[in-house]
């Protein structure tokens, strides 16, 4: 009987599907096993293994432009972009904020799973995260947790001066405040000038950004300018403190700043914010 006869019949397609991937594995072991097997036999089985489980993804539609990225993470390397209207198959959900898709040239990545971006193309549920590896340290996994916090509130309104008991709006140290009591029960000072001291007497304070960490807190002075120039001369170790960002590596801060740039959002640390930094430094060892 040729294969294509098997299709169309539930169970012939579960055996079959079964025998296949039963042969891929002993392949690949037996390569394996001589020293044969190389990055080009790993990336076809990888691949054949994921087609032959597709059965079990879920398709979806690009809503908005969206950034595939190499991680379920904000700050992991982008790939590639996701365009309006473009069909994915959606493989897992990696967490609350990330889908692991497959694009239609077969390319793997992860992206934002709000509706805005995507949207699935029936009336299933959408696939349930899988169980969380286990974490590399303790705090890793703190730092985390208070960056999915932070994540979770994308889009709050920004109000200068916000109230430490409402999550409706924030300013900036609020926003750090409420995320790291949240997620880790860490109580911060209430203003980022506070915060600041208290990161230097907690840990060490890091002037150049190249040393920091995903999950650390940034301070910043007052805007002078948007040249390097208005900044030279400047004795930032004795400058006020009139902002605090957290960071999420690669480039990219957590923040709330204004009501016109719309409240808590995932910016760029760009040449403006670079001038203006004082230092940083860690809350979770």
């Amino acid at each position: 009987m040729l294969i294509s006869d098997h299709i169309h019949s539930g169970d012939g397609m579960n055996q079959l599907t079964k025998q296949l991937l039963a042969a891929l594995l002993l392949s690949t072991a037996v390569y394996a096993s001589s020293g044969e097997f190389g990055a080009n036999s790993v990336h076809a089985a990888e691949n054949s293994a994921a087609i032959l489980s597709s059965a079990a993804s879920q398709s979806a539609v690009i809503q908005s432009t969206v950034r595939l990225r190499s991680a379920p993470s904000a700050g992991s390397k982008v790939l590639s972009y996701l365009k309006e209207g473009e069909k994915v198959l959606i493989l897992e959900k990696t967490n609350a904020y990330f889908y692991k898709v497959r694009n239609k040239d077969g390319e793997i990545g992860y992206c934002s799973s709000q509706d805005k971006y995507i949207a699935l193309t029936t009336a299933e549920a959408a696939p349930q995260p899988l169980p969380a590896a286990p974490a590399a340290s303790t705090a890793a996994a703190s730092i985390e947790s208070v960056i999915a916090r932070g994540m979770s509130y994308l889009g709050t309104p920004y109000e200068f001066g916000s109230s430490r008991s409402d999550t409706s709006t924030f300013d900036c140290s609020d926003f750090v405040r409420q995320i790291y009591l949240e997620a880790a029960n860490i109580r911060l000072p209430a203003d980022s000038r506070q915060q600041g001291k208290w990161v230097k007497e907690s840990s060490s304070a890091v002037t150049d950004i190249s040393g920091l960490k995903r999950g650390d807190l940034m301070f910043f002075m007052s805007y002078k300018g948007s040249s390097a120039a208005a900044y030279a001369g400047i004795d930032k170790s004795a400058e006020r403190i009139t902002h605090v960002a957290l960071y999420l590596g690669d480039g990219q801060i957590l923040h709330t700043y204004s009501v016109s740039s719309g409240g808590v959002r995932v910016g760029k640390l760009s040449a403006s914010w670079t001038n203006r930094f004082l230092f940083g430094g860690s809350v979770i060892h």
